[in-house]
């Protein structure tokens, strides 16, 4: 395998494992949230204003980790930064 697909099959397997790894921990993360503010609903249903407030700003504060490592998988795989170095490579050979 030359240099220009090692760099292809690199970038797509990191861009997997970014979007992987970059969804699991949000989704356990706002399942925690959602979990945990239920909980605090049921023992203070008075509350429930401020803490669906607080709930919803912290679900959106979660799912934007997940949304910046899938803006970073769709970098790697459309407008990789190597590309640029790789061809530059392969031209001088």
């Amino acid at each position: 395998m030359d240099y220009t697909s090692t760099v292809a099959v690199a970038s797509i397997v990191m861009a997997a494992f970014t979007t992987g790894f970059g969804t699991m921990g949000p989704a356990l993360a706002e399942g925690k949230a959602v979990s945990t503010a239920l909980t605090s609903l049921a023992q203070q249903p008075d509350a429930s204003a401020t803490i669906t407030r607080t709930l919803f700003v912290g679900l959106a504060m979660i799912e934007s980790t997940a949304i910046y490592c899938f803006v970073v998988s769709m970098i790697l795989i459309f407008a990789n930064p190597f590309w640029n170095h790789v061809i530059a490579q392969a031209a001088g050979n």
